[in-house]
């Protein structure tokens, strides 16, 4: 059961709107702030002073201040009384569209190269201005679930979230996790030798191969894959190219740079992969941004669910109300990143809502 509710009211500025979604180290909600409009809240399930979960956000605030548009932005952090007793809460950006283990959902059974492509890059840029903070912050946790994908005037805009979390969080949770944080993990990090920048560029790696393939790289093959164990990582990965037709051989070499077990043969920071992906794309291994007027390469897309197309004709209504686009591109955010055929369909339409131009 949720610790709170729809309509509860935390403070004298925020109403809960609904629950967005949980693992076991905390929830997630969408709420209106009385002056600055949606965000997002996050709730920790354990976490009950104001102290603990100001210690936990350090890293993130620090970041905030930056403005990258590949970061989410933190705004505040509280306790609120919740039915098993006091809770700390940050809030943060809200972002429509969700997490990559949503896209990745949609396009399964691989996403589009050029949109992987795309993904990685704005990860690494993301990660980059963590990585070059003196000291460097090391996230400690890119997984599916902590990147958010929404889209504003230019396309899309990609977003790494819970920085600063991932080292405080208890191993335990983090295994609990909705694809098990230990399959994210650099080597070095599962043979307790440190996190390093390098861990966090095999982090990206393996979302980009998960994406790619729809397979973790270094799977030893077993039903229940042991995620801790370092014996998997004896035998090298398959290139993505294997499972996917598309992927060309530039983005095979740099996604298995990002894997290699010994992390000095690795990128040794986000820029490094960022600038590879770039130099990449200037020589035309891929497009500068999967273009919203552009369909899905490969087969037609399944039909819509009845929730990702009632979310499409509510946003089509309220976009026609004057005032209501900033609403409407809202939802039609959560409609696009639930079903490839209503992206094909609408993101042109999205991205020029988002500039504010009403078609």
């Amino acid at each position: 059961m949720a610790l709170l509710g729809n309509g509860d009211e935390i403070g004298d500025n925020l109403t809960v709107e609904r629950l967005l979604g949980e693992g076991a180290f905390a929830e997630v909600y969408r709420v209106r702030h009385r002056h600055l409009g949606r965000q997002a809240l996050k709730l920790f399930k354990k976490v009950a002073s104001l102290e603990e979960t100001d210690g936990m956000l350090d890293e993130a605030r620090l970041l905030s201040a930056l403005g990258h548009p590949n970061i989410v932005r933190v705004f505040d952090a509280n306790t609120v009384r919740t039915p098993r007793g006091l809770r700390g809460f940050f809030t943060m950006e809200y972002v429509a569209g969700g997490s990559l283990e949503r896209l990745a959902a949609v396009h399964r059974p691989s996403v589009p190269t050029d949109l992987v492509a795309e993904v990685m890059e704005q990860i690494a840029n993301g990660l980059a201005a963590a990585h070059g903070q003196d000291p460097p912050i090391v996230h400690r946790d890119i997984t599916l679930a902590n990147i958010l994908v929404g889209y504003d005037g230019t396309g899309m805009r990609v977003r790494v979230s819970d920085f600063g979390l991932a080292k405080r969080a208890n191993p335990f949770t983090q295994l609990a996790s909705a694809q098990g944080t230990y399959a994210f993990m650099a080597p070095e990090v599962l043979r307790d030798q440190g996190y390093s920048c390098a861990s966090d560029v095999w982090s990206v790696g393996t979302v980009a191969y998960w994406l790619l393939t729809n397979h973790f790289p270094y799977h030893d093959g077993g039903r229940f894959p042991s995620w801790y164990s370092v014996a998997r990582f004896r035998q090298a990965p398959l290139p993505p190219s294997r499972y996917n037709d598309d992927v060309d051989a530039e983005l095979d070499r740099i996604v298995l740079a990002t894997l290699e077990v010994d992390s000095v043969n690795r990128p040794v920071t986000a820029q490094a992969l960022a600038d590879a992906l770039r130099e990449r794309r200037e020589a035309g291994g891929g497009s500068a941004a999967p273009s919203p007027v552009t369909p899905a390469p490969g087969s037609p897309p399944p039909p819509p669910t009845r929730q990702a197309e009632r979310l499409a004709e509510k946003a089509l209504a309220l976009s026609r109300v004057p005032g209501q686009l900033p609403r409407a591109a809202d939802l039609m955010e959560e409609a696009v990143n639930l079903s490839r055929y209503l992206r094909d369909l609408y993101l042109h339409k999205l991205v020029l809502w988002r500039r504010g131009v009403m078609m």
